[in-house]
Formats: C-alpha cells, sequence, structure tokens
C-alpha cells in the first residue's frame, strides 16, 4: 500500500520540476455556493494538468536501463502530454495511444513534445489495452495513469502542498475528480494521515460512475462505453489498487450531470477568469448541487485541468448558459403576412431583451399555409424570466415552444 511516506518521498523528488499552483479564495462563488469555497489550480501546469506530477515520479523512478528503453502510455489526453512532456525533458523516447476523437488540442500537444501518437479504440480502456499489448512486444515501460502506485504518489504531493498554505488551514472538506482514482487516492492517502477528521469527497460523471458503483458492489466493476463533458474521468473499468484505496480513504463519491458540469465550466470561466475542462470543473458542480451539505464549511475543489477544446468550450457555454437560463429559443407561429413579425418583435422590445439570434422558418416549417414559425434566441436573467416571457408571448396569442439555442 501507498503511505504517506512514499509521497514525501515524491515530493522531495518532483519538488524542483513541476509548479506549484496556487490555492485561490472566490469571494463570489463562496456567496454564491453558501461555503467558503477554494481552488487548487493544477490547470496552470505547464502541460494543463495534474498528472505531470505522477508522470514526473514514475520516470525518475525508473532504472537507466528501463529509461534506455522507452515507455509507453494510454490516454485521452493529460496524461498523454505529461508522460511525454517530461520524456522530452529526460531524454526519453515516448509512445502515446489515444482513443480516436480525442480532442485534436490534446493530440497536437501530445506530438509537440514529441512523442510517437497513435490513435485507437473509443476508450482510454481501449487504448490502455493496446498499449499493454505493444508494451509486451517492444519491450516498453507500461505507465498507467492511475494504478500505478509512483503515479499515485507523485498525484499526492498536492495533498502536501495545500497542508502547507495559510489558506488550508482549517479546512473541512475536498472536493476532487475520479475517473481512475490515482488524483484522489493520493491526496487522500497524504490528507487522510495527516487530518483523519477531513472529508474527502470524489466527484463522477453521472454518465460513467464506474467508482461509486464499484463501491456500490464491492467490487471492480466494468461500464459500457459513455462520453461527457468530464471526459478525462470517464474510465469505464476501475483497478483493485484504486478501489481498495477509495475504499480506505475516501468518504463519499457523488455524481454530477453534463448540465451542472457545463454549468459549473461557465461559472468558473465568467467569475473567476478560470478555463478549465469538464474534470476540473466538477468538483464545483458537485458543490452546486449539494449547498446545504457543505453550508458554512471551508472546501477545497481540486481543479485537475484545464485542456478543453476551444470549439467544445464554445458548446459548453451555450448549453451552460442555456441550463442556468440565461439563454433560450423560443418557437412560435405567426401569420404569413407583412408586419406580423414585427408585431412579435414589439413585444419583446417592450419586456427589454436582448435578441441574439431570429430563424425565419419559412421553407421548412411545418406549419399550415398562411402561416409561418419564427424562432427567437433571447438573452434571458433565469429560468423564472424564460416563464415570464412564454407566459407573455402566450397571452399575445403566440404559445412558445421552448428549447436549447444552437
Amino acid at each position: 500500500m501507498i503511505t504517506k511516506l512514499d509521497i514525501e518521498k515524491a515530493y522531495l523528488a518532483i519538488r524542483d520540476q513541476v509548479f506549484r499552483t496556487p490555492l485561490v479564495y472566490s469571494q463570489k462563488l463562496s456567496q454564491l455556493c453558501g461555503c467558503q469555497t477554494l481552488f487548487k489550480l493544477e490547470n496552470l501546469q505547464i502541460t494543463g494538468s495534474f498528472k505531470e506530477r505522477g508522470a514526473l515520479y514514475k520516470l525518475l523512478s525508473l532504472s537507466v536501463s528501463d529509461r534506455a528503453r522507452g515507455v509507453i502510455a494510454a490516454s485521452a489526453g493529460n496524461h498523454a502530454q505529461a508522460v511525454a512532456y517530461h520524456c522530452q525533458r529526460l531524454g526519453i523516447q515516448a509512445k502515446i495511444i489515444m482513443p480516436q476523437g480525442t480532442p485534436l488540442i490534446k493530440v497536437i500537444s501530445t506530438q509537440n513534445y514529441g512523442a510517437e501518437v497513435i490513435l485507437q479504440g473509443t476508450t482510454v480502456d481501449d487504448a490502455s489495452d493496446l498499449a499493454l499489448e505493444i508494451s509486451q512486444k517492444e519491450a516498453l515501460v507500461f505507465i498507467h495513469p492511475f494504478r500505478d502506485p509512483a503515479v499515485i504518489a507523485g498525484q499526492g504531493t498536492i495533498g502536501k502542498e495545500l497542508l502547507q498554505e495559510d489558506l488550508a488551514k482549517g479546512v473541512d472538506a475536498v472536493v476532487c475528480p475520479i475517473g481512475g482514482g490515482g488524483l484522489i487516492s493520493g491526496i487522500a492517502i497524504y490528507l487522510k494521515e495527516t487530518m483523519p477528521d477531513i472529508k474527502i469527497i470524489g466527484v463522477q460523471a453521472s454518465n460513467c460512475p464506474s467508482m461509486k458503483q464499484s463501491l456500490a458492489e464491492g467490487r471492480p466493476v466494468r461500464l459500457p462505453s459513455a462520453s461527457s463533458l468530464a471526459d478525462g474521468i470517464t474510465i469505464k473499468r476501475v483497478e483493485p489498487l484504486n478501489l481498495s484505496l477509495v475504499q480506505k480513504y475516501v468518504d463519499e463519491v457523488v455524481t454530477a450531470d453534463e448540465d451542472q458540469i457545463a454549468n459549473a465550466i461557465l461559472l468558473l470561466l465568467e467569475m473567476e477568469k478560470i478555463v478549465t475542462e469538464g474534470a476540473g470543473a466538477i468538483p464545483l458542480a458537485a458543490i452546486m448541487n449539494r449547498k446545504a451539505e457543505f453550508a458554512g464549511q471551508k472546501v477545497i475543489s481540486i481543479i485537475s485541468g484545464g485542456n478543453i477544446d476551444v470549439n467544445i468550450l464554445g458548446r459548453i457555454i451555450t448549453r451552460g448558459l442555456a441550463a442556468a437560463g440565461r439563454v433560450a429559443q423560443f418557437t412560435l407561429r405567426i401569420r404569413d403576412l407583412p408586419g406580423s413579425l414585427l408585431a412579435v418583435l414589439e413585444i419583446v422590445k417592450k419586456m427589454q431583451i436582448n435578441i441574439l439570434d431570429i430563424m425565419h422558418h419559412r421553407l421548412e416549417s411545418p406549419a399550415p399555409f398562411g402561416f409561418v414559425d419564427v424562432s427567437l434566441t433571447l438573452e434571458t436573467k433565469g429560468h423564472a424570466h424564460i416563464e415570464e416571457i412564454k407566459q407573455t408571448l402566450n397571452d399575445a396569442g403566440y404559445p412558445p415552444q421552448i428549447c436549447l439555442p444552437g
């Protein structure tokens, strides 16, 4: 088993080669969440995630002969970039297997660090199976992203850094994303062996709650493939080592759905100017969804990474705005006569609502002859405001259908 002493050893080995990320307090989000809300910004690492810690410590622990053989890893992006970057620094050859559909920014970044990238499979588990097969054929050292003790110890250095911060004094809980469980295992080991009363809470995407289900069944489970905004933690297969550590050190594992994750990404971006991927935002999503549980406490969220594709970010912003009730599309039916659209726009004008987009469905409209459907995408102030707009349009004779824009 990995211990606090293993993490202390890892810290001494890597502390001068990874960025000591800041712990920051958010006044705005503290007010919104009803608790003292702090963030450990691992998205500020050079490769954009906490994965550097475990990858570097594993590489430093290799013998001279193992380094000469070269390494292979499988990842949806963050572990890949971390391994590639530190292999480049240390002069070690790296081969990375990434699932097809991995965000382009992660693929390009990994290649730019000098690694050979192979896109194969639909999930991290598929890529991992291939990487293990290649490692045996080509005598490469396989670096697992979360079940390797050295990797777990490296990730645990976050816990040590937290307890060195004045801001962390009196902390009640640490909320951490869970994919395979390497990050939360390392952090929880260090914190629980130092502060037994601290609460450690893991968060998974509700689309792929493999660790939560494994805990419920008391054994590692394998779930069907799933997609999520938190793509970095959609691990369908739980490893026995990580499950045993989570069982011992983690107090609770909860889930967050896609709308909650999107909203958390949006809040971090808008309120704190923190760019994070879905996995990095999921702790805040959990806090927002469980305000009563955290009320009045001091809570640290681990912002695990910030590697997000710009195109996906744009869609997430739209989805997050919609989930928060800050944008909505109203589709309504009007007479196909001059001035009909103007009458609707006058109603919107009187309500002092900003129009983001207008779609006049003349050709593809299912409306009967003499009528046409129109979609208005409006900037709204919340779900209550949306209902107010809906009622106003309905009273004016334009009952709308409301849907997600885009």
